[in-house]
């Protein structure tokens, strides 16, 4: 599973934890692997591409780099999005490609035991859930591990050619 993929050093006792930053989007807390994210910055504004799909918010000029930037809550269809002081952008390394993303707040940075993480649940055809590496509980919270990398590279994004 790709949650356990990701050990890093954090080690309690023998027991390597999986660390994830976690951010919010609407009412649900979600996680990438840290080893993923690159920076964090506040929400700054976008120059919006013609004829984009409505989650690609635009692209910014990140140190010389042109970085395409996604925002998770139209993109998992969450309702409107609000972009006030709270809004934050985490930038992602994926597959050698730089690619930023919207999300309503950060977090903090989580660990979790790999043999805590549960298997996303099949809900069937009404919700697509090949995104969701799995299911973590931090105290009382459930937290939905997404997988990034096949999220972000995914046709349906339409950010990366087919050929890539």
């Amino acid at each position: 599973m790709a949650a356990a993929a990701a050990s890093l050093a954090g080690e309690t006792g023998n027991v390597i934890l999986d660390e994830y930053l976690t951010f919010t989007l609407g009412d649900e807390e979600y996680g990438v692997d840290i080893l993923k994210v690159q920076e964090i910055r506040g929400y700054d504004s976008v120059t919006r591409l013609p004829d984009s799909p409505p989650w690609i918010k635009g692209v910014i000029n990140l140190r010389g780099t042109i970085v395409p930037v996604v925002d998770l809550r139209i993109r998992f269809r969450l309702g409107q999005p609000v972009y006030d002081a709270f809004t934050v952008m985490i930038i992602l390394n994926v597959s050698s490609r730089v690619i930023g993303m919207v999300v309503d707040a950060v977090s903090d940075v989580t660990q979790l035991d790999p043999a805590t993480v549960r298997p996303s649940p099949d809900l069937g055809a009404g919700m697509d859930s090949r995104f969701i590496a799995g299911m973590g509980t931090v105290e009382e919270r459930m937290l939905i591990l997404l997988d990034i990398e096949r999220l972000m590279l995914s046709p349906e994004m339409a950010l990366v050619d087919q050929d890539d």
